[in-house]
């Protein structure tokens, strides 16, 4: 089978796509991070904290995450599929129109039209514009499954169509609203109707955008970087039905204390801790096929990205769950603790299985070796480092701010004003700043390491 075949222009657009909308991101990140101690960073009105961290969300969420998503899933696809993609030419169109999208989305944030809804704030005719792109992928997953030469679906493919499924879903429902005028509209449901069907959703684009498609690189690209079979594909199996079956139902954690029934948020709490099991599933099945042969860690430089990768996965899904207790919720609910674990895994899980991913493609694609292992490990330990720094000290900020709203004098009182609260934060804000640019100086190691070896390739490709 050809290269042509497998269509791996569709996939090197996607994925370089993915990288430059990262970068966006990731810049836009670092600079609201500065915003929250140095206000003055604040330019009104487009590049505000409120207008710019939805862009930066987005972009992320949407740019880096689906763009990848498409492509790796794509890349996957075909090779466990044993056949090119049915509609090829939509996968390009696709393509185009995902740009096209993303950039559109950045430019009406940037403007203020919002929806309001959290990972939803995108108004209606864009909506409708994802939802396009959306059956543009099912059908070329769904289509090409089914025309597939090799009987056997690897463990990959079921999560895969698990995101496939879940995500149109999801958003399609959340979504629901009536429209006001070409760039605005309110949402169809309201009051606790429209938190529970918004958190539905906000928690399951997380598992459905943040875990099921990365889980899916993970099992493909675990084994094929280190020549070494996935431990157990009954393990694997067991793990997705389990995680697909309570993922659903664990989206009311995020209203602990609201006026939400309390019947539906401990229905979402113990969802969400039965989701350890599962979850953990992944990461003993990954550490035990590494098992085998840990000196792969030291002489195989894509398996420590996807053991860490993994790593901050479990940790990740033992954290969440907790936090969704009503006894540790009391504390850290609404405080900086939150973004501390959301970063966590989309800096540490989320990050480093997809740039490892695309380590691994795209020198495959362009038929040569990457350009620098060693930088390849420089970029490993600054996001590593930067993720950490990070993330501890959001849990620090946020644990410091649930106890001082909470503090009371012996009157009953508050014993700490607003302000007095807001700047005990400033040094763990100033430190959270320092680990992202860590992390940054990282990311922009990996897109030089991967510019590099794209322009060797091509070189490589012109002489022949």
């Amino acid at each position: 089978m050809n290269d042509y075949q497998y269509d791996n222009q569709t996939v090197k657009g996607f994925v370089v796509s993915s990288v430059f909308w990262g970068v966006v991101g990731i810049v836009i990140g670092l600079l609201i991070s500065i915003q929250m101690w140095r206000p003055e960073f604040n330019f009104a009105p487009f590049f505000t904290f409120g207008r710019l961290r939805t862009v930066h969300t987005n972009s992320l969420a949407f740019g880096l995450g689906v763009g990848a998503i498409f492509g790796l899933s794509y890349y996957i696809l075909m090779r466990l599929t044993k056949r090119p993609l049915l509609f090829p030419k939509l996968a390009r169109i696709q393509l185009y129109l995902f740009n096209i999208g993303i950039a559109a989305a950045a430019v009406t944030l940037f403007m203020g039209m919002t929806q309001s809804l959290e990972y939803a704030e995108l108004e209606w005719p864009l909506d409708i514009a994802i939802v396009i792109l959306w059956v543009m992928f099912a059908v070329n997953v769904f289509g090409t499954i089914i025309k597939r030469k090799e009987e056997q679906m690897y463990i990959s493919l079921w999560y895969i169509i698990a995101t496939v499924i879940a995500v149109a879903v999801l958003y399609i429902i959340n979504n629901l609203s009536i429209p006001v005028g070409p760039f605005k509209s309110y949402h169809l449901f309201a009051g606790v109707n429209s938190a529970n069907v918004e958190w539905w959703y906000g928690h399951n684009a997380v598992g459905f955008v943040f875990t099921t498609p990365i889980l899916a690189m993970f099992y493909y690209f675990l084994p094929k970087s280190t020549g070494i079979p996935i431990f157990s594909h009954r393990l694997s199996i067991i793990s997705f039905w389990s995680l697909v079956f309570a993922y659903l139902w664990t989206g009311a954690h995020h209203l602990v204390y609201t006026p939400l029934p309390d019947w539906i948020q401990t229905l979402g709490i113990v969802f969400t801790i039965f989701l350890i099991a599962p979850s953990w599933g992944s990461v003993v099945n990954g550490y035990y096929t590494v098992g085998s042969d840990w000196d792969k860690m030291n002489t195989q430089y894509l398996t420590k990205f996807f053991i860490m990768g993994i790593t901050f996965y479990g940790l990740q899904t033992v954290q969440g769950p907790t936090q969704g207790l009503r006894v540790v919720s009391q504390l850290i609910h609404y405080t900086d603790w939150v973004p501390g674990h959301v970063h966590m895994g989309t800096m540490g899980w989320v990050t480093m299985t997809t740039a490892a991913s695309i380590y691994y493609v795209i020198p495959k694609i362009y038929h040569t070796e990457i350009y620098s292992i060693k930088v390849a490990n420089i970029h490993f330990w600054l996001v590593l480092i930067g993720q950490l720094i990070f993330s501890i000290t959001m849990w620090i900020t946020g644990i410091q701010q649930g106890a001082l709203w909470k503090a009371v004098n012996d009157d009953g009182s508050l014993k700490y004003s607003f302000v007095e609260t807001l700047t005990k934060n400033y040094p763990f804000w100033q430190l959270r700043t320092v680990g992202g640019l860590i992390f940054t100086v990282g990311m922009l190691f990996f897109i030089y390491n991967i510019y590099m070896t794209i322009r060797r390739g091509s070189l490589a490709e012109a002489k022949a």
